[in-house]
């Protein structure tokens, strides 16, 4: 979703996941104790705070934690996964949640089977009944219910074919009972962490592609320096003939003759290091309205968003998608309805969710790299000024 703002507002991390407490000892890497050599004690706390605030706004942005784990129960007596598990390839996962509620029997016995890996229970007792560990069927029978399900507590998948990503069903028999469950079998991916940095200067990079335009761009870049005096502006430019761009937190990067828009926006983000990035056009002019931090605020309380957009003057352009899908030969329908929204954004009356925004906006960083913009496009400039 992209999010526009009311007219009033305008380091990478390779370590993973919080910091280890002193309670945690699911991880063994050794990557904190290198760390902690190399940052001095008082930043090392403070450094620990934003890196764990980090990674759990990664999560929720990205539905990687579950608050809890579904269990199935209702009308049959086994219990399961209701949701499933993942499993990374060719690596063993125990089976969390399986169960069995039944009544009193003189024997019980469960049956599980898979297509794409083996199952097997971990560490069987001599007389505790399993048939078929290391195989695609596993069956586990007991006179006590106690014993079954902890036999089930222990039972365990192992992905036995390489898969970046694929997918495989648990059939789960009790008598005439069967439930089915899914195993995502992937690689986990790495999160991508930017240290949140400590102010406006540390947080955000100011981001434009300028094509022949250098007085506009002076101009713009003058602009800002009233406001932020020490942030970081980057300008990709295709110019035919460049010239010289220079000053103080200014990068400046010649791409070959027109290219266009997008690509220069490619280049541009590429070489950001902050979390996020403000776009800006190269005519436009900062006042004392423009407030960068009231979109980090957005961004940083609705973790869930990528990019939030303001207005240009009195230019509030936004606009709602609508797609519907066709047959094969026709392909689907897009629609654009301009000024359309969807609803406000939770917690920011003024703000709400839309599908496009004006060239004025502030994204994250990591989240625009995977999308990236398609240089096949090359938009011609425009005369809009005066960013607000």
């Amino acid at each position: 979703m992209f999010p526009y703002y009311g007219p009033n507002f305008f380091t990478y991390d390779l370590s993973i996941g919080p910091f280890p407490s002193k309670n945690r000892s699911s991880c063994s890497c050794n990557g904190f104790a290198i760390l902690a050599q190399n940052v001095q004690v008082d930043e090392l706390e403070n450094l620990q705070r934003r890196r764990s605030e980090e990674y759990q706004k990664y999560q929720l942005r990205m539905g990687t934690k579950m608050d809890s784990l579904l269990l199935s129960q209702a009308n049959s007596p086994l219990q399961y996964p209701t949701q499933g598990f993942e499993v990374p390839p060719l690596t063993k996962r125990v089976i969390p949640g399986l169960a069995l509620h039944a009544q009193r029997r003189r024997l019980y016995k469960v049956s599980l089977s898979v297509k794409s890996g083996v199952l097997s229970v971990e560490d069987v007792l001599d007389g505790e009944q399993v048939d078929g560990q290391g195989q695609s069927e596993l069956s586990i029978s007991s006179s006590s219910l106690t014993q079954l399900n902890d036999l089930l507590s222990r039972v365990t998948y192992t992905s036995t074919i390489y898969h970046v990503k694929t997918k495989d069903l648990v059939h789960f028999s009790f008598e005439a009972y069967e439930a089915i469950f899914p195993i995502v079998i992937k690689r986990p991916s790495v999160p991508v962490l930017y240290d949140p940095g400590t102010d406006i200067n540390t947080q955000v990079t100011i981001t434009t592609k300028t094509f022949l335009r250098y007085e506009e761009l002076n101009i713009l870049i003058n602009s800002i320096r009233q406001v932020y005096p020490k942030i970081k502006i980057i300008v990709a430019d295709d110019s035919l003939t460049p010239e010289k761009v220079t000053g103080n937190y200014v990068e400046h990067y010649i791409m070959p003759p027109a290219q266009g828009w997008f690509a220069g926006r490619n280049l541009a983000v590429s070489q950001v290091t902050t979390k996020y990035f403000l776009w800006v056009d190269d005519d436009y002019i900062f006042n004392n309205n423009t407030r960068i931090e009231s979109f980090v605020e957005i961004m940083e309380k609705v973790p869930e968003l990528d990019v939030v957009g303001g207005a240009v003057g009195k230019n509030q352009f936004y606009f709602h998608l609508q797609y519907e899908e066709g047959d094969e030969e026709e392909g689907g329908c897009l629609r654009r309805f301009h000024r359309k929204k969807h609803q406000s954004v939770p917690g920011f009356k003024d703000c709400f969710f839309v599908d496009g925004v004006v060239n004025y906006f502030l994204a994250r960083t990591d989240a625009v790299r995977r999308v990236g913009f398609d240089p096949f496009l090359k938009r011609v400039a425009h005369t809009v000024s005066g960013a607000k």
